[in-house]
């Protein structure tokens, strides 16, 4: 469906930073290729702020910032406290509470309320907080839900070791309903594959038939081969924006001992993962300290040279609603393995080997599998670079994207 005309659209993020996790890779490229399509995009963000393509405006949605990294449940000044937003705010982290999702809305509800009548739509994304009932009063709501939430408070209350801990989990996922009440009364949801969409109907309660099912791309022209990069024997590649229970990476770790014990294998892991206290101790329980190098956040063009540098790329999650690591592994040529947790057997198809999740001895044994193997690893990178510019560009994300826009626009 192409749209009659040029639309505004105002893109909402809490967190939009592409450090910070897929949301920020999210609102990057689509709001690039919303851009290209010659619609005009102005993102609504909180911090940590976003990097944005050229022409793309950014309204900023100031917040207290209250777990930002060099400061971390940080106590606000007095004079901080300017509205009764704030107080929220602080209040709700002080009672272990998760706030951004709420207060955000609640402050992007107020700046976009003074901008009335100036967006065609409004698109949040994942955020599902009580001011988006207030927005879609005056403009119609779209909201992305990449993977209800709810998955990562169950996989977390599982992990937790104690009943102290499993009420803090609670408290900190609290805002999960409010989320699901939110998400009911929306007019249109998207989600990113359909395994995310029968998680999102089963959580949320809210039928199949409003929730349209959207890919999401890689940039393939920058996540590409690069055959000049030598890889690196033995080298294992595996990408995590956060060491909580559903990204894997401690069955990666046990799994990566175990590859050890028959061959010579390291492993590099990006991401903020990287940077967790978990993962070095899991390091040190399964004496691999001297074989993971721990690369944290990086910038994209560092990001495809790391992947040109290894043989066998993993992603080894309990759960994924999408997964931008397979796709940009698979962009990269790079032959992967992964679990078949939530989405990530739709995602990849035959372009990579797949394992059941928390098992580290079939993530070794397939992991081992394509070291030992060439010819196979020619195979699957090659089917991986296939199925990306087949399947997931982000030009056909935007141009689906647009056509769920219509279907909330009166008139379309």
């Amino acid at each position: 469906m192409t749209s009659p005309r040029p639309l505004h659209v105002a893109l909402l993020t809490y967190r939009g930073h592409p450090h910070v996790g897929g949301q920020g890779v999210y609102v990057y490229y689509l709001s690039r290729a919303l851009a290209e399509l010659g619609h005009r995009v102005t993102v609504f963000a909180g911090q940590p702020y976003p990097e944005l393509p050229g022409g793309i405006e950014l309204e900023r949605v100031p917040s207290l910032d209250l777990y930002r990294p060099d400061d971390p449940f940080r106590r606000p000044a007095r004079s901080e406290m300017r509205s009764g937003v704030d107080v929220l705010e602080y209040a709700s982290m002080c009672c272990g509470a998760f706030p951004e999702p709420l207060t955000f809305s609640l402050r992007a509800a107020r700046a976009l309320a003074s901008r009335r009548g100036r967006f065609d739509v409004v698109h949040d994304n994942q955020c599902l907080g009580y001011g988006l009932l207030d927005v879609n009063r005056r403009t119609p709501v779209v909201a992305t839900v990449h993977h209800p939430i709810t998955i990562d408070r169950e996989l977390a209350l599982a992990a937790a070791a104690s009943g102290r801990e499993r009420g803090r989990l609670r408290r900190w996922y609290g805002f999960t309903r409010m989320q699901g009440r939110v998400a009911r009364r929306l007019p249109r949801l998207l989600t990113v594959s359909e395994a995310s969409r029968g998680d999102v109907c089963d959580a949320f309660g809210v039928p199949a038939h409003r929730v349209g099912i959207v890919h999401n791309g890689v940039d393939a022209d920058l996540f590409r081969p690069v055959p000049e990069v030598a890889e690196t024997p033995g080298r294992i590649l595996a990408l995590a924006s956060a060491d909580i229970p559903m990204k894997g990476v401690v069955h990666l770790i046990e799994a990566l001992a175990k590859v050890r014990t028959e061959r010579d294998a390291d492993l590099v892991l990006a991401g903020k993962a990287a940077q967790s206290p978990g993962v070095q101790a899991a390091a040190r329980r399964y004496g691999v300290e001297d074989a993971i190098h721990l690369a944290g956040p990086v910038e994209d063009l560092e990001l495809v040279e790391l992947y040109a540098r290894a043989q066998v790329a993993v992603v080894p999650s309990l759960y994924e609603g999408f997964s931008f690591p397979a796709v940009q592994a698979m962009s990269c040529g790079v032959p992967l393995v992964t679990t078949t947790g939530g989405a990530l057997p739709e995602v990849v198809g035959d372009a990579a080997l797949l394992v059941p999740p928390g098992d580290a001895g079939a993530l070794a044994a397939a992991i081992g599998r394509l070291l030992d193997d060439e010819a196979l690893r020619g195979r699957m990178g090659s089917a991986g670079r296939d199925r990306v510019l087949e399947r997931f560009t982000w030009r056909s994300a935007a141009e689906a994207t647009v056509a769920e826009y219509l279907r909330v626009l009166p008139g379309c």
